[in-house]
């Protein structure tokens, strides 16, 4: 199984998105194969994007044969201790406070980590500084 980082499917749905293709592309290839999945997390941040219905969320993501997965609780002690790491760099680097706003991001990889599965999104640089034994697939 893949997980899907949330922005895959923004991607995808996106006209303008210059990473639409590669987006559909991982979306049919991961379903094909071993199997697509997004984790509430990411259903979480789809349902709160701008011109959205939530209640039609889930039912859109299964039509493409992507599966919803909880987020197992063991994933939120690694998320946390990432996600610490993450705020305390920022606030050393600028001397603000860290925005709280990327935790379900951190959520997401911790997943993919958990898991030992490989996660498709198009952010590696965080991820790769906070989650460095996540398989990455990326444009």
């Amino acid at each position: 199984m893949r997980l899907l980082d949330t922005n895959v499917v923004v991607y995808a749905r996106s006209q303008s998105s210059p990473f639409k293709k590669w987006a559909e592309e991982q979306i049919a290839n991961a379903v094909a194969t071993e199997g697509a999945a997004l984790n509430a997390a990411s259903l979480a941040e789809l349902c709160a994007e701008p011109g959205i219905d939530p209640s039609l969320v889930t039912r859109a993501v299964a039509t493409f044969g992507v599966q919803i997965v909880d987020v197992p609780a063991a994933a939120a002690a690694r998320c946390g201790e990432a996600y610490r790491r993450y705020r305390q760099a920022r606030a050393k680097a600028s001397g603000k406070t860290a925005p709280t706003m990327p935790l379900p991001d951190f959520f997401i990889v911790a997943h993919a980590e958990l898991l030992g599965i490989e996660l498709v999104t198009n952010d590696p640089d965080r991820i790769h500084t906070y989650f460095p034994n996540v398989k990455l697939v990326t444009p």
